[in-house]
C-alpha cells in the first residue's frame, strides 16, 4: 500500500513529484512535516533510493527528531538505516568532520558556542576603549560576513569606512586565532563545508553522490551560506525537495534570507511550485485574519490558508489603562476560560514582542498560583558548573584550546596567577603554539619563576595524562577519574551559596555525564570529541528542553514561539514601538513585523486575545500609546474590541467574580 494515502491531493502530488526540483509552498499549520516524512517514505519504498542516500535538514534538533521518528513510523523495521536527518550545522560538522585536513584544520577540533567566540573577541580588544560595545559589534560583524561567506581578506578589501575596516581587521586576527585553537564556531559549520566546495571538486563529488536526494524544512530561514551550500550538494542533478513559506521568515537579523525561495525560480528554470494552503490547526476567523493581515506584504507566490474547521470564535481585542492593569487582565481571562471549560494549563499561552514584556505576567501568575513557564531561559550548558567540566572536556580532546586552558586552568585553585598566564601568554604567542604547548617549553625557563613554572607544567602533565586516558580508556569512566582527582565536588560545595545549590550543581554535572553515557550507548565508537561537539551542537540549537514543560502556561516571544500551537493564545503588546517594534519603524522594516504578527496569528488553534495598554512606563516616565497599525489591518467583522470604552456587562463581571473566587479556593485547598 503506497505510504502516501492519508494526505490531500496537494500534499500526495508533493511527495510523488520527481520530475526535478521542488518547491513546497506551505503555509502555516499546512503539514509540511507530514510532507517531508511521508517523501523520504516514497523515495525508500516506491523509488529504490537507498535510505544512506537521503538527506533531510532543518534548522532545530527537536524538528529532527520528529522527522526521523515519524519516518520511522512510516517505514518500521530496518528501511530507514542509514538516513540522515539532522540540522543543518550537524551536517556541515559531518562534512568537516570528514573533510577537515581540505581546509586545514587537524582532527579533534573544538567548536566554539557564542560565549567562547566572545571571550575570544574580549581578549583581541582588551585594551580597546569601549570593549563591551566593540565585542558585540565585532561579533555581529563577523557572523554576518560569514552567513554571507566573505573571508577575512574580503572583508578588509571591500570595507567602506573606519568602523567597517576595524572590524574586518579584527574578523583577520579572530580567524587566525581560531585556527591556531584547532577551533572552528557555529556560523563556520556552514561557511567553511561550502567554502570547501567551491575550492575541491573532489571532496564536492563525494558528497554529491553520497546524497541522491536533498529535502530542506523551512527554507526561507536559510542564509546565503547554507543556501550554496544546498546548490552545491545538489548539482547538476537537481533533486532536491525543499519546504517553505515566506509569511513565516522573521530571521532577518541573524541572516535568514526570504527572497531565497524567489531565487529557486532564477537558479533552477524547471523549478515545479506546490502550494499546501489548507491549514490543519485554527479557525476560518483566525485565518481570515492571518490572511487579511500578510497580504499588505509584497508576495513572489500568493497563497491564502483555509480551515475544514468552523469559523470558531471572533477574535479579541483588550484595551488596558496600563502593563500592569494589561497583566492583571490577561490573567484573569486565563483563569475565566478555565473556570468555564476545565482545560489543563498547558492549553494556552502568552506571547510577547520582547523578554523585557514578561516581568509583570510572570508577577500576575504567580500571586495567581498559576504555574508557567518561560522558554528561552538559561541554558544548561551556559551554568558555570557545566561549562568548566565541558572546558576540560575540549581540552582533553583538543590540546590546542586556548579557551578551555584559560577557563580551567584555575578551576579548582591551582596557585597560578594572572601574572603568570600573561607571561605564558605572550611568550606561546611569540612561538606561535598553544599554552598547553608552551608549558612544556625550555624556553619558559627564562621567563617564569620556578614556582609558577612547576605549577604549570603539573598542570600540564596532568592535561596530558588524561589527554591519553581518554583516547585509549572508556571516556566515562575517564571523566569521573579526572573530576575525582580534581575534588570537583568539594569545589562545587565550597563555592555554593548553600548546600542546597552546591547539590543541584552535583546534579547538573552528574546530568552531563548521563547524557554523555548514553550517546556513548547508543553508539559505542563514539569518541569523546565526537560527544562534546554532539553536546555543544544540541545546546546551540535548543536551548531549552520544552518537551518537559507539563501542564504550564507558555510564556515566550513571537520569535521562540515559530513551529509551536496552542488551543488558546494571548498575543500582548499589539502597540506601535512594541509589534512593531520601534527599530524596524525606523529602518523602515515593517514588513518582518508584519510576519512576526502573522506567526503569533496563526500560533491559535481555537481562539486568540490580544491586548495593549493605554498607557505605559518607558525608560522612567509614563506615556501614551497608540494602538499597532496592525490592528487597522485585521478585518472588523471579526475583531471585537473591550476594556477602556468598551466594559464588561454585569453578567460577564458576576461570572468572572465567581471564577475568582474557584481559583483562590482551590489554592487554598
Amino acid at each position: 500500500m503506497p505510504v502516501a494515502n492519508k494526505l490531500n491531493s496537494r500534499q500526495q502530488a508533493a511527495v510523488e513529484y520527481l520530475g526535478g526540483p521542488l518547491l513546497v509552498l506551505a503555509g502555516a499549520g499546512s503539514g509540511k512535516t507530514r510532507v517531508i516524512t511521508h517523501k523520504i517514505a516514497w523515495l525508500i519504498q516506491q523509488c529504490g533510493i537507498d535510505a544512506r542516500h537521503i538527506t533531510a535538514v532543518t534548522f532545530t534538533n527537536k524538528a529532527a527528531r520528529e522527522m526521523k521518528s515519524r519516518v520511522g513510523e512510516l517505514l518500521g523495521g530496518g528501511e530507514s538505516k542509514g538516513l540522515t536527518v539532522s540540522t543543518f550545522h550537524n551536517l556541515g560538522l559531518n562534512i568537516l568532520r570528514r573533510e577537515h585536513k581540505h581546509r586545514g584544520y587537524k582532527s579533534g577540533f573544538s567548536i566554539f558556542d557564542q560565549q567562547d567566540s566572545e571571550s575570544l573577541l574580549k581578549e583581541l580588544l582588551r585594551k580597546d576603549e569601549g570593549e563591551d560595545e566593540l565585542v558585540k559589534q565585532a561579533q555581529w560583524a563577523i557572523s554576518d560576513w560569514k552567513n554571507n561567506l566573505i573571508t577575512p581578506e574580503q572583508a578588509v578589501s571591500r570595507a567602506q569606512d573606519e568602523l567597517e575596516l576595524a572590524n574586518a581587521m579584527r574578523y583577520v586576527a579572530y580567524q587566525r586565532n581560531l585556527k591556531a585553537y584547532n577551533a572552528v564556531d557555529f556560523d563556520d559549520l556552514i561557511m567553511q563545508p561550502a567554502l570547501l566546495f567551491g575550492e575541491n571538486p573532489e571532496a564536492l563529488e563525494r558528497w554529491q553522490n553520497r546524497i541522491r536526494h536533498l529535502l530542506v524544512d523551512e527554507y526561507q530561514d536559510t542564509n546565503a551560506s547554507q543556501y550554496q551550500l544546498v546548490r552545491q550538494l545538489v548539482g547538476v542533478r537537481g533533486s532536491l525537495t525543499v519546504v517553505g513559506d515566506d509569511d513565516q521568515s522573521i530571521y532577518a537579523w541573524r541572516g535568514a534570507r526570504p527572497q531565497n525561495l524567489a531565487q529557486l525560480k532564477e537558479d533552477y528554470s524547471n523549478l515545479k511550485l506546490i502550494k499546501l494552503e489548507q491549514n490543519y490547526r485554527s479557525t476560518g476567523n483566525i485565518l481570515h485574519a492571518a490572511n487579511t493581515l500578510i497580504a499588505n506584504n509584497p508576495h513572489v507566490f500568493e497563497k491564502k490558508l483555509w480551515s475544514a474547521i468552523g469559523n470558531g470564535d471572533p477574535l479579541r481585542m483588550i484595551v488596558c489603562k496600563d502593563e500592569q492593569h494589561e497583566a492583571e487582565r490577561i490573567v484573569s481571562e486565563i483563569i475565566h476560560h478555565r473556570y468555564r471549560g476545565g482545560r489543563p494549563l498547558s492549553d494556552y499561552a502568552i506571547l510577547y514582542r520582547g523578554n523585557h514584556q514578561s516581568r509583570l505576567f510572570e508577577k500576575a501568575l504567580r500571586e495567581q498560583g498559576l504555574a508557567y513557564f518561560i522558554s528561552g531561559g538559561t541554558s544548561f550548558f551556559a551554568r558555570a558548573e557545566i561549562k568548566d567540566v565541558m572546558s576540560y572536556l575540549r581540552l582533553l580532546t583538543n590540546t590546542d584550546d586556548d579557551t578551555a586552558f584559560l577557563r580551567i586552568v584555575n578551576t579548582p585553585r591551582r596557585q597560578i596567577g594572572p601574572g603568570t598566564l600573561e607571561k605564558l601568554g605572550n611568550y606561546a604567542t611569540e612561538r606561535e603554539i598553544s599554552l598547553l604547548a608552551a608549558c612544556d617549553e625550555f624556553g619558559l625557563e627564562a621567563t617564569l619563576q620556578p614556582r609558577a613554572l612547576n605549577a604549570l607544567r603539573e598542570f600540564s602533565a596532568w592535561v596530558w595524562k588524561f589527554a591519553r586516558k581518554a583516547e585509549e580508556d572508556d571516556p566515562i569512566e575517564t571523566i569521573r577519574q579526572m573530576l575525582k582527582e580534581i575534588e570537583h565536588e568539594d569545589w562545587l560545595r565550597e563555592k555554593s551559596s548553600s548546600d542546597k545549590v552546591a547539590e543541584r550543581r552535583i546534579e547538573n554535572v552528574e546530568e552531563l555525564i548521563d547524557w554523555l553515557k548514553k550517546l556513548r550507548d547508543k553508539d559505542g565508537d563514539r569518541s569523546l570529541v565526537d560527544m562534546i561537539n554532539h553536546l555543544i551542537l544540541m545546546d546551540v540549537l535548543e536551548r531549552q528542553n520544552e518537551d518537559e514543560a507539563g501542564d504550564r502556561i507558555a510564556l515566550m516571544t513571537l520569535h521562540a514561539a515559530k513551529g509551536l500551537e496552542f488551543p488558546h493564545v494571548f498575543l500582548v503588546g499589539m502597540e506601535e514601538e512594541l509589534l512593531p517594534h520601534r527599530t524596524s519603524i525606523e529602518e523602515d522594516n515593517i514588513e518582518e513585523e508584519r510576519r512576526l504578527a502573522y506567526v503569533g496569528i496563526t500560533r491559535a488553534q481555537r481562539s486568540l486575545t490580544m491586548s495593549a495598554a493605554a498607557k505605559r512606563r518607558r525608560f522612567g516616565e509614563t506615556i501614551d500609546c497608540e494602538p499597532s497599525r496592525f490592528l487597522d489591518e485585521l478585518p472588523k467583522d471579526i475583531l471585537k474590541w473591550e476594556g477602556v470604552g468598551n466594559p464588561l456587562s454585569n453578567e460577564e463581571q458576576k461570572e468572572r467574580g465567581s471564577a475568582h473566587l474557584a481559583n483562590l479556593k482551590s489554592l487554598l485547598d
